[in-house]
């Protein structure tokens, strides 16, 4: 009943008749009227939807009804100013600097939007944001004296197949980020008659125009350009990009530019100008066709994330980094991630100082044969998860050089180094480690271990620490301080060769998991449990499955208070 009221108590301070009949019209087919309010320049105009009016509102309005034209089959409908021509609404904020809500009758079937755009307005963004029955935008006529946002101008437009941008003036704009986000079906953009002197922003200007195929930057100038991230991101067709034109030279950001450009083959960045990028994170993930990528010519002085840089670069069979300059980067977790197509990987010239994340650095490059690290500085890294983790191919790993003290994760560290036979860690200093679950898993070749230096005495996780290491033969574990563990489950499950393990040091008042511990563990004939605590109530589910009848039947006498599910 309030909302009634509040649609009459507006349509009474309207005199004309025929304006009231044209309302009551448009109520009856759309249920929204389009009510413009103008400033005292006449250049500010913003929809109110009635069902969200607020009487004590001031305004001065005035009616345009809104109809559709039909032309053939297609349907337009024009924005226009003038009062005896249709108009789309389009909801702007109080301080005309950004479209919150735009509706295009969504509900009918417009496919096609023939726009005539002579009023002034500073900023597009969002103009047709969502619309997601748009197949073809024409601009006919375009004041670019005052336009300067264009942010996600056409975002998620997901059926816009072409747009005309002959009359498209654009050289007072500053932001284009996000413009043509989520384009998914556009398969050519053609910007090469766009003037974006101006355009300070232009990240993810085309991120997830995952059916494009054909861009035309030759006349983009970049010059002013600060942020580059994610520009395009997921643009999974683009088989190449020629972006010799590229003025790179105030850009800060160039975060995920290239983030799942997963066809391009080839990229040439020798012009680049990365002198003031500060963030290069995942900037090339999972360009996983790409073969050849020149960047001999980047500056990296003054770059902090290289997080997953080349993460997903599986075709790349070689990469130079000679002209790398690391001193101020912090994050290098998972930069060479799943490269499985390196086979050397020269790191000699990388500086590593203020690094603090190596996690998954190295992970699945399982080409890699050799790998020198004797420049490699750990001092401050806190994160080794994961840092060799299916580096199958590596013979040898010699760290002797690593300084770990700072170290609290080293869970996963050489997990699937199949082909690794000796691993000497006497100098790891491991005071601060919390996790070391599966840090050992699946080194199926490992014959030695060396061990000895090893403070566990923080380690709460030792779960699949040693699983898989079906080479092993002996470990000697007489240093290991187990108080604070609580997860033992697959600690050595099928640990095959093992033939003794004395765990008498082994503290387990506080494991609550030893499920599949000791599983498989075939040739084990001896194993001292002494200090184990077998009477709390934790998960032993098939802790010695698989073992030697001989071993279950000594562990049975000796530890009566194990239950039977530890044996099946």
């Amino acid at each position: 009943m309030d909302e009634i009221n509040n649609k009459y108590n507006l349509l009474n301070r309207i005199k004309s008749k025929y304006v009231l009949k044209k309302i009551f019209d448009n109520l009856q087919k759309r249920k929204i009227l389009n009510i413009i309010r103008y400033n005292k320049n006449m250049q500010e105009r913003l929809d109110i939807d009635l069902n969200n009016y607020i009487e004590s509102q001031q305004i001065e309005i005035e009616i345009i009804p809104c109809s559709m034209r039909k032309k053939g089959k297609k349907n337009f409908i024009i924005i226009s100013n003038k009062e005896d021509e249709p108009f789309c609404h389009i909801y702007f904020n109080d301080n005309n600097t950004e479209i919150k809500k735009n509706y295009i009758f969504k509900k009918d079937n417009v496919s096609k939007i023939k726009i005539i755009l002579d009023y002034k307005f500073s900023s597009f963004s969002k103009l047709f944001n969502g619309r997601k029955i748009i197949k073809e935008i024409n601009f006919i006529k375009f004041d670019e004296r005052i336009i300067k946002d264009m942010s996600y101008m056409f975002c998620d437009c997901s059926s816009l197949q072409k747009i005309n941008f002959s009359k498209f003036k654009t050289n007072n704009v500053t932001n284009m980020e996000g413009m043509f986000e989520n384009c998914s079906l556009i398969k050519k953009i053609d910007l090469s008659g766009l003037d974006t002197s101006n355009v300070i922003n232009m990240s993810q200007m085309f991120n997830s125009c995952s059916s494009l195929k054909e861009l035309n930057l030759s006349n983009l100038n970049n010059t002013n350009v600060t942020d580059m991230s994610y520009m395009f991101k997921n643009c999974l067709l683009l088989k190449e990009l020629n972006l010799s034109n590229f003025k790179t030279d105030n850009v800060i950001n160039m975060s995920q530019m290239f983030y799942n450009c997963s066809s391009l083959k080839e990229l040439n960045l020798s012009n680049f100008n990365t002198n003031n990028v500060k963030d290069m994170g995942w900037m090339f993930y999972k360009c996983s066709s790409l073969k050849k990528l020149n960047i001999s010519n980047f500056n990296t002085n003054n770059v902090k994330d290289m997080k997953g840089m080349f993460c997903g670069c599986s075709f790349l069979k070689e990469l130079n980094l000679s002209n790398f300059k690391t001193n101020n980067v912090k994050d290098m977790s998972q930069m060479f991630c799943i490269c499985s197509s390196l086979k050397e990987l020269n790191l000699s010239n990388l500086n590593t100082n203020n690094v603090t994340d190596m996690s998954g650095m190295f992970g699945d490059c399982s080409s890699l044969k050799e790998l020198n690290l004797s420049n490699l500085n750990t001092n401050n890294v806190t994160d080794m998860s994961g840092m060799f983790g299916d580096c199958s191919s590596l013979k040898e790993l010699n760290l002797s050089n690593f300084n770990t003290h700072n170290v609290t994760d080293m869970r996963f560290l050489f997990s699937g180094c199949s082909f690794l036979k000796e691993l000497n860690l006497s100098n790891f200093n491991t005071n601060n480690v919390k996790d070391m679950g599966w840090m050992f898993y699946k080194c199926s070749s490992l014959k030695k271990l060396n061990l000895s230096n090893l403070n566990t005495n923080n380690v709460t996780d030792m779960s699949g620490m040693f699983g898989d290491c079906s080479s092993l033969k002996e470990l000697n574990l007489s240093n290991f301080k187990t108080h604070n563990v609580t997860d033992m489950n697959r600690m050595f499950s099928n640990c095959s060769s093992l033939k003794e393990l004395n765990l008498s040091n082994f503290n387990t008042h506080n494991v609550t998991d030893m499920y599949k511990m000791f599983y498989n563990c075939s040739s084990l004939k001896r194993l001292i449990l002494s200090n184990f605590n077998t009477n709390i109530e934790n998960n032993m589910h098939r802790m010695f499955s698989l073992c030697s009848e001989f071993l279950k039947m000594k562990i049975k006498k000796k530890y009566t208070t194990l239950k039977e599910e530890a044996f099946q």
